[in-house]
């Protein structure tokens, strides 16, 4: 195991993980709690974040092997919040109106994607394909 990489990606989801925490706080003190807006921010910016870093990353030297690993199972890893949607989205569902939970589920999953897409577009746009 490299353990250089390995503190790399550890001080990176420490960052990630902060900036989750800090967003959601926000997301809920600015919006309220009737939909998980701070999950479906960090979604979108962790997807579009990784697709943009991944294809700098690949496609370019802008974006060292070591920087890569740190941003994206790092730090966008850290940000991300899979887990958190899943939950919310189970409780939505369950608690209702079902059509919240639906709509959650489309959403966040619809502005990933196209988020992700964005990124690399972006990426293109920057360094070509």
């Amino acid at each position: 195991m490299d353990v250089e990489r390995l503190l790399w990606v550890t001080l990176g989801s420490a960052i990630g993980g902060a900036l989750r925490y800090v967003t959601s706080q926000l997301a809920h003190a600015l919006l309220g709690s009737s939909y998980p807006y701070g999950t479906l921010a960090v979604n979108l910016v962790g997807s579009f974040g990784i697709g943009l870093i991944m294809h700098l990353g690949l496609s370019s030297t802008l974006v060292s092997p070591t920087l890569r690993l740190f941003l994206t199972s790092g730090v966008m890893g850290g940000l991300t919040t899979y887990s958190a949607f899943n939950y919310e989205t189970l409780a939505l569902l369950r608690e209702g109106p079902w059509e919240v939970g639906l709509l959650n589920l489309v959403v966040m999953v619809a502005g990933c994607l196209a988020a992700g897409l964005s990124g690399v577009a972006l990426g293109r746009a920057l360094v070509g394909p």
